[in-house]
């Protein structure tokens, strides 16, 4: 079973340290919410050091704007929850909601050369309140140097698509 455990987080991740048995005598195993550390380049070995932060500006419900610093390889969903930005994310990152709904300005999003979203995220923010063609989901959009000095803004309501 133990060999098994192994197997899997390897696969899933490169450190032990993101995954942790449960319950020896079940095959459940904890595994993050999301995994940029990982993709932003970050080994187990050097995940204890400090990470590099950037500036990001939020543009809140209201109009006023934010400036937070941001751990490269958090998401924007965690950026937003460390920094006490109203950002709801109430499926907490599981892409089961559109509560985390960002709207990047159009020359930022360009020059970031953002990977495509996934299906089920697009499927999310057709649902979501606000749409704009720059729209992303803010759980699923990992921190990287590049992110130094944009603003994203939150969209004036939003729509849980939980209760749709």
């Amino acid at each position: 079973m133990a060999s098994q455990f192994g197997r899997v987080c390897s696969m899933l991740v490169a450190s032990s340290r993101f995954c942790s048995l449960m319950n020896p005598r079940t095959t459940s195993v904890f595994v993050p919410k999301n995994l940029c550390l990982r993709m932003a380049g970050t080994s187990s070995s050097n995940a204890k050091a400090k990470r590099e932060m950037v500036s990001i500006k939020f543009i809140d419900r209201d109009g006023d704007e934010i400036t937070v610093n941001a751990k490269v390889g958090d998401t924007l969903l965690d950026v937003a929850k460390d920094n006490d930005v109203d950002l709801e994310g109430a499926c907490e990152g599981t892409l089961s909601c559109s509560t985390c709904h960002l709207i990047f300005k159009p020359d930022e999003m360009e020059a970031l050369n953002l990977d495509e979203p996934s299906d089920e995220e697009l499927d999310m923010l057709d649902l979501a309140y606000g749409l704009e063609d720059t729209s992303r989901l803010g759980c699923q959009i990992c921190v990287t140097k590049d992110f130094k000095g944009i603003t994203l803004r939150i969209p004036k309501a939003q729509r849980d698509v939980r209760d749709l």
